[in-house]
């Protein structure tokens, strides 16, 4: 059966003629590209990437970039693509905000110009590829307590450390690094190929499988001091990298909630127990209710946000509540939906556990749950809950 997005609030007639067309160009994308062939790679561990250059095609992956041949969307339009995206796959979805929110935009914010003409028009076609190079084996929740160093040699930087969970490591042609520099977080832009730097993909992974997931190593890696981003000098540059992709991911993990209530709705109305449509029963009526209450109170969050920032206007304290909010709420409803779907719902034949297993991680990723808790409760209070 077609997709249907729930929208019990109206929020198309709270969206623009040129948003709604392109959530919709998309919205039909994946549904004709996507959801096809989706299962087959997440059970076999794979990144679709044959879908890069329509994704490229399509202005998907510099879309909230201005200039250097990218789209320049607005936060809304660009969190209708993201939330379209994850309504196929988190591995999707995160594919692209990397490539646009964690790659390109700091080259973009923080790049010099030659830099900028080098990377963001091929980062824009999809010609090269990028990713973002923060988190540690021991230090994930306190970025500040990096270990990775560099060292100024001559004309080069020697980076020695390791980045781990990095998405789109191993295709990636540019890594944005962030490393020390005589005490001071600086980022680097490290190229496939330079001497000392590796990428090692992660295997066995229960959640995100359709997404490649590596680590990042360097021993001794020689980068040019040219590649040294000369805009940003400190902790606030990376985290401001973040503040721009965790607003995407409330708008994706939406997508993906709204997913799983479509399928759910529609098990539940061709489903027969007891002589009639399982979603007749009371219990399975109340289930859908709730989860299309937090499905339309994530839209109207996410919809408010995205107008902050177009105006200027959006905190990190209100990224992090839309973040926390919208991911609490979508593993829930995955959750939720894969027990209405009884038996039927780990199978590969539907999405929901799917879905279910991939919130799981993008729950976790940029910025915890508990971290965010933190982060609104220093908002709230004054007070900082981190030490």
């Amino acid at each position: 059966m077609a997709y249907e997005a729930p929208d019990f609030f109206d929020i198309d007639s709270l969206l623009t003629e040129d948003e709604r067309m392109i959530r919709d160009a998309v919205r039909s994308w994946v549904s004709e590209r996507v959801v096809p062939i989706i299962a087959d790679h997440y059970m076999a561990g794979t990144f679709p990437d044959e879908l890069i250059p329509e994704m490229a095609e399509l202005g998907l992956l510099g879309a909230g970039i201005e200039g250097y041949g990218c789209a320049g969307l607005g936060a809304v339009a660009y969190g209708l693509i993201l939330q379209e995206l994850e309504r196929g796959d988190s591995g999707l979805r995160s594919f692209a905000s990397v490539q646009g929110s964690l790659a390109m935009w700091p080259i973009r914010a923080f790049g010099s110009e030659e830099q900028k003409q080098h990377w963001l028009p091929r980062m824009n076609s999809g010609e090269a590829i990028g990713c973002f190079g923060l988190t540690e084996p021991d230090h994930g929740s306190d970025p500040g307590g990096m270990e990775t160093k560099a060292v100024k040699k001559g004309d080069k930087y020697i980076l020695n450390g390791t980045k781990m969970w990095i998405t789109n490591a191993s295709m990636a042609h540019v890594a944005v690094v962030w490393a020390k520099l005589e005490g001071r977080v600086r980022g680097f832009l490290v190229e496939k190929g330079t001497p000392g730097f590796s990428a090692q993909q992660m295997k066995n992974k229960y959640s995100l499988r359709a997404s490649d997931t590596s680590e990042l190593i360097m021993q001794d890696a020689e980068v040019p001091e040219g590649n040294l981003l000369p805009g940003v000098d400190g902790l606030k540059g990376p985290l401001n990298c973040l503040s721009q992709a965790r607003s995407g991911i409330a708008w994706g993990v939406a997508g993906a909630a709204m997913a799983c209530f479509d399928e759910a709705l529609q098990y539940g109305l061709t489903r027969r127990q007891f002589g009639k449509p399982i979603a007749q029963f009371q219990l399975q009526q109340a289930k859908l209710a709730e989860t299309l209450t937090e499905i339309t109170k994530m839209q109207l969050m996410n919809l408010r946000l995205g107008r902050m920032k177009e105006e200027g206007r959006a905190t990190p304290q209100q990224v992090s509540m839309a973040k926390r909010n919208a991911c609490f709420h979508a593993l829930e409803i995955a959750r939720r939906c894969r027990d209405m779907l009884g038996a039927n719902g780990i199978t590969s034949e539907y999405q929901v556990m799917r879905h279910m297993c991939n919130l799981e991680s993008v729950k976790t990723y940029e910025g915890t749950h508990d971290i965010h808790t933190l982060i609104l409760g220093h908002a709230i209070t004054g007070l900082d809950g981190f030490r």
